[in-house]
């Protein structure tokens, strides 16, 4: 069975202490802009679901003011059934 030497030891603590300062590193200065930029592409996107709701709305006005032109300003009223007439009996 091996035993440890000190050096060995000295070698793991360094790989600890520098892998301790590197996380460090990363978590105080390359996160906050991995942040930034997952919330840049967030308000990228909702513009652009803004923009295209936008667009569907100005298309349906279009539509519909278009549809209102074409039937000369009246719309056509619904044929519900039959119309039937009732007398009243004495």
């Amino acid at each position: 069975m091996d035993t440890a030497s000190f050096g060995g030891f000295l070698r793991t603590l360094l790989i600890i202490v520098l892998c301790y300062y590197a996380f460090k590193f990363a978590m105080r200065y390359l996160f906050p802009l991995f942040i930034y930029k997952v919330a840049k592409k967030a308000e990228q996107n909702f513009q652009q679901k803004q923009q295209n709701y936008r667009e569907q709305q100005n298309t349906a006005q279009e539509t519909k003011s278009s549809n209102h032109f074409e039937s000369g300003g009246m719309r056509e009223k619904k044929k519900v059934g039959e119309y039937i007439e009732f007398e009243e009996l004495d």
